[in-house]
This record gives structure tokens, sequence and C-alpha cells, in this order.
């Protein structure tokens, strides 16, 4: 409380006495106790309704003891099973939970880790893979403000995500590998990589390169082959030793029939090896007989001429290539879709090209077109010819009917820049996504596709398309999403079949470790998105022709069917829609493959060199009886007091407005019982 505070309450203390004195004292009627009493009481009174005008503040402090995070992240895939250390894992997990010093000292947080991180101590070991990298991302969000020192329970094989091995530079704790597995050095020839396209085209050769490494002393001699069915499509001998022990296999297979086509590569085993699983991998083609060549054409240069490139190119169906206005005009023949970036006086020809050939095509116009040659030259639309920009960012239409549209995050995308002006179509149209600008949605499209006389066209209102792939890959690590998103759209351009009320979305084959997941949309008659349906799937297995449903759930303005836990096998589906006549049949392959079962020892060499750069230490499953008092005698993990600091002010404090009421009202029935009201 500060000094003019305390000056003002004396002084209030000694006005209130004043006041009493003047009432009870001065030419008063009533003398002796009872004045004494009643003056007192109006004292209080005067003192406290004083004290309610100065409103002093009062300050209070609580104590409290605050103990640092001991985190436990254990590996929870399968490799833990495989390498027999669940029942180390589980007992080290009871002994961390039942030791009273450590929950005294330590804050206990515990997590479990596998594709995803999970803050949980229910251990099951079944994960298809491990993220490493994942934990410390998700660590150094919940504790970069805390003391955490961090024990991972692993065997520090990681399968999934980036390389943990700098994962010190994020996460700011002390990290304790627990070693899972020992360092009994196994003799084991494996395949290391495979390397393959998912796509071949009929009538072709693909590459195929195998990485086959050796672990021993000894010259060894083994022999790889890949095979198909009960053929033998390449067979050569290897020789493997302790100084030369990898060899790189190149080769070529034909592509004869179109189709999925399953192949088999393996490495013959040696005497006594203890893993066989890692000496074979099941891979698949899928061969078609048709390629989508696509002309970007532009006579500018810009990055976004580059990012629509990678991404239409990200599929190996198709192939981007790009071209000067006059270098079209000569190998019009030769796509099937054009892409038209900013227009300008040069494309009188390239347009009246396009129209001869008939072929689809995608405008993006940005500040640089000439709008007025493409009001002129074409009849779909029309925009308003003003010299002034502006940046749109965008929305996505959650009624889109045309194809399946994931939701990128669009509207947290940078901006994309146009000219300023309303777009008018003069046929039916669908938006993909809207303009919004300083967070009001505009009724014009940003993104818009469109049909007519048995064409397929889109309009791109923007430049600044790579921000967009960019941003994608800050999001998400990778630029999958946003390369998907274009390449549903050059697919939907690349051919001219007519929609359909129900879209189905799924790869050809997928890897036994793949998240297995189908996607599909159903619209109503006029081609509304159905979010009240009832979707599911029928999977019959082909060899044993077994037949399992499970229901699509909703997810955003798509319906998904998680398939991740079905064996590996060859599949035949159907998507139906209960109450209605619509279904869509297809087949899928999912190859057997265990990422988990490829290792034989712990990652010895990259959990101790964590350790010491995190400035922690590793140990080994088997020697885990000084954890504890390591940690607990460690001065850096000492439980610290902290204070918290309260500023009340008296008006807060109730009890003084019962103490004026209590005064009052005994001073009014005194002076009541003595007859002087």
């Amino acid at each position: 409380m500060q000094g003019d505070t305390v000056f003002y309450i004396i002084l209030t203390g000694i006005i209130a006495l004043f006041l009493a004195l003047f009432q009870y004292a001065y030419k008063s009627k009533i003398s002796g106790k009872r004045a004494i009493i009643l003056g007192g009481l109006r004292w209080i009174t005067y003192f406290c309704i004083g004290l309610l005008l100065i409103n002093p503040k009062f300050e209070s402090f609580t104590y409290y003891n605050e103990k640092p995070n001991l985190v436990i992240a254990v590996d929870n895939s399968e490799s833990v099973n495989f390498l027999d250390q669940k029942s180390n894992v589980e007992g080290l997990m009871n002994l961390l939970k039942s030791d009273q010093r450590l929950n005294n000292q330590f804050d206990l947080q515990f997590y479990k880790f596998g594709k995803e991180v999970d803050n949980s101590d229910v251990l099951s070991f079944d994960e298809t893979q491990s993220n490493l990298a994942a934990v410390f991302e998700r660590l150094s969000e919940v504790f970069s403000t805390s003391t955490a020192p961090t024990l991972l329970i692993s065997d520090g094989n990681q399968t999934l995500g980036n390389d943990y091995a700098y994962s010190n530079r994020i996460f700011k704790q002390p990290i304790y590998p627990i070693i899972l597995g020992d360092t009994v050095t196994y003799t084991d020839i494996k395949i290391q990589q495979l390397n393959v396209n998912r796509y071949a085209y009929l009538k072709n050769k693909f590459p195929v390169e195998v990485i086959i490494t050796y672990n021993g002393n000894t010259r060894v001699d083994s022999q790889i082959r890949i095979v198909s069915g009960n053929s033998t499509l390449f067979s050569e001998p290897i020789t493997l030793s302790s100084t030369e022990n990898s060899k790189i296999v190149e080769l070529t297979l034909p592509a004869n029939r179109v189709g999925v086509i399953p192949y088999r590569v393996e490495v013959t085993p040696l005497d006594n090896e203890k893993n066989q699983i890692n000496n074979f991998k099941n891979f698949a083609v899928e061969v078609i007989n048709q390629k989508t060549n696509v002309a970007i054409i532009s006579d500018m240069l810009h990055p976004d001429l580059g990012a629509l490139k990678k991404s239409i190119e990200s599929n190996e169906q198709r192939t981007a290539n790009i071209l000067t206005s006059s270098e079209f005009i000569n190998s019009a023949d030769d796509y099937q879709l054009v892409i038209l970036y900013q227009p300008s006086n040069n494309f009188r020809r390239v347009l009246k090209s396009i129209e001869d050939q008939k072929l689809n095509k995608i405008i993006v116009a940005g500040p640089k077109t000439n709008f007025s040659l493409l009001n002129q030259l074409q009849s779909n639309f029309t925009q308003d010819l003003t010299n002034q920009t502006e940046n749109y960012q965008a929305t996505l239409n959650q009624n889109y009917s045309t194809f399946i549209v994931d939701d990128l995050n669009f509207e947290d995308f940078p901006p994309l820049e146009s000219k300023f002006g309303a777009i008018n179509f003069t046929i039916p149209f669908q938006s993909i996504l809207y303009k919004t600008v300083n967070g009001t949605q505009l009724d014009e499209p940003l993104i818009a596709t469109y049909e007519f006389n048995s064409k397929r066209e889109a309009l791109i209102l923007g430049e600044g398309i790579w921000r967009w792939r960019a941003q994608s890959f800050i999001d998400t690590k990778s630029f999958n999403s946003f390369d998907n998103f274009i390449g549903k759209l050059v697919q939907y351009l690349s051919t001219n079949q007519r929609r359909t009320r129900l879209n189905v979305n799924y790869e050809s084959f997928y890897n036994g470790n793949d998240n297995v997941r189908i996607t599909a949309q159903f619209f109503n008659k006029n081609y509304e998105f159905n979010s009240n349906a009832n979707v599911s799937i029928t999977l019959t297995e082909k060899t044993t022709n077994t037949q399992n449903t499970y229901p699509f759930i909703l997810r955003n303005n798509n319906y998904e069917v998680d398939l991740s836990g079905v064996t590996a096998g060859d599949y035949s589906f159907t998507v139906d829609v209960s109450d209605e006549n619509i279904s869509k049949s297809g087949e899928l392959k999912i190859l057997e493959y265990n990422v988990e079962q490829q290792f034989l020892n712990a990652n010895v060499a990259k959990l101790q060199n964590l350790a010491n750069e995190s400035s922690g230490q590793a140990y080994f499953i088997s020697d885990t009886s000084t954890i504890i008092n390591e940690l607990l005698t460690d001065s850096r993990y000492i439980i610290v007091q902290k204070s918290t600091k309260n500023v009340v002010p008296l008006i807060d404090w109730k009890y003084l407005l019962v103490l004026i009421v209590l005064s009052l009202a005994i001073e009014w029935f005194m002076r009541k019982y003595n007859g002087l009201i």
C-alpha cells in the first residue's frame, strides 16, 4: 500500500471521529455509555464509507511448488514386439508409474507414438509406422516454456517423417533415450531400398532400381530375382563382403498389358539368417495406354509456370511443356489440354487453333492479361475492363459438385492478384473457390469450371499460384495436397465424360504401410452436395470371396472410409448409397509389406548421439536401474517455489458492506429503544 493511501486512511479516520463527536458529544442530549457506544457505531459507519471512497488496494501472496515435467514418450510400433521388447517396456512403464520418489519430484507426462503422437499411456504395439520427428515437434509446442527432461523409449528405427537426428534444435530439453534391443550384430542381407515408378505406359519399359545391403564379416554369395506370378522376369547372382557391403542393381522391365501388375523382388537368404522378412519386397506398377500432354502457353516469365508444371507432372501419367504462343502453333496436335497463362495480343492464333482442335483449356488471368482480347475472342464470359488491380483471397465452395475438392485451408493461403472488376458468365458454371476481400466473401468466382458443346474449361482469376504451392508445403511439409488439387482439375479437363451424382476417389493399389483411404461425394438431383446420405462400401477379397461392408464417415464436404487395417490382397469393391439406385464399383490391390519388421537391431548410434547433443544420457532397456536415481539427483530438475501476487481492491471486500449495515442497524435499534427517534 502506498504512503499517500495510508495518509488518506488516517485522515478519513480523523474526519469520521470529528463527525461522530459532533453528532453525539457536541450539544447532544445523550451522555454516558450510550453516547460513547452510539458515537463509536457512527464512527465505524463514517470510517467504512470513507474507506470505500478511497478504495485502497491490498496485495496478497500465494506460494506454491512447481515440479518439473518428466515426459515419457513410448514407441507404440510393431517393431517393439518384433524385437521381443514388449514385456521390458511394460515393466519399465510400471516401474516409473509406481516410484513414489519420482512422482513426488516430477509431474509425469506420458505419450505414445507411431504415425501420430498421442497423450496416452495405453500401449498396443500395433502401429505400422514410427515417426520420431513428430514426437519432438509435438513436445516442443507443449513444453517450450517449462523444464521437461524426456525419456524416449524406442529402438530408434524411424520409418516415417523427417530425420530426428537434429530434433534437439527445435526441442530444447535433455533427452534420455531408453534403447530397446541390444548391440549384438547379426549377419543379415536385405533389400534396403526399392525405387520404381508407380505408372508405366503400354509397350514401354520401366526402370527398377534395387539397393541391397549386407551386414557381416565374411564373403557371401546370393541371388536377386524379380518375379510376377509364376514367371521369373529377372535373375542375377550377387557377391557381398564386409568391405563391399552394398550393391545397386538397375534393370528395366517390359509393360506388356494394361492394369495393375504385381511384382516381387527377393534376395536369397543366407544360411542361418535370423530375419528373412527383409529379404523380399512386393511392388506394383499400373500400366496405362494413354498419357495426358499439357501445354502451358505464356509469353512472359513467371514462377507460376514452374509451379503448374511441377504440380501437373507430380502424376507420372501427365507431362507439361512450357511454350510460347508461337511454339504452340506448330505443335498443337501433340496436346490434350492447354493452359493459357495471362493471354496477350499474341494469343489470337492460339485461341483459334484451340477452337479448331476442340481442345479443353484453362485460362489463368492476372493483372497482365488482355481482357479486351478475351472478351472479343470468346463468348463464355466477359470481364469488366478497369485499370485497377485487387488482391483476392479464396473461400472454398462446399457445394461444388463436379469433382471432389479437399479443403486445403484455402482461406489462409496468400491472395492472388488480378484485375478489379466483375466477371460475367453467359453459360452455366460452378465456382470451386469464391473471391474474398478483407474477410468478406463475394459472390464471384476465383476459380470456376464450366461445360459447353462437349468441351470443358476452367478459369483462374489471379496470378500467384506458386505462393499457394509454397504455403501448402509450409502447412503440411509436402507438396502433395496442392499437387492433388491441380491434378484433379487437370484430370477433369482431360476427359469429356459426363459427370455423375456419385464420385469415388481411390488409388489402384496401396503399399502395405500406406493409409488406405477412399473418399466419395454424393449429390442430389440438382447436383448439390448431400450431407445426409448413408454411403457404404462392400469390399470383396478375390481369393477367398469374403465380403465386408464399411460405412463412410462425413468429413467436411467428403465422405471417407479408412481401410488401413485390411490385410494385403486383391479386392473388388462397390460403393452404394442407401435408398438410392446408385453405385460405383472398382478394384484395388493392397501390397504386403511391413516396414517395422525390416530391422534386427536398435539404432544405437543415432540414439546415443541424440542424447549427447541434448545434454542427456542414453540407457539400454536392460540397464535401467540407475535412471530414476540419475533423474532425482540431477540439479537441473529441482522443485521451484513460486508465488503469485493478487491485488485486491477494498471495494471487492463484501464484509465491509456488512459492517456498515450492521453498525447502522445497531445504532438505529439503540436510538429507537431509548426514544431518540
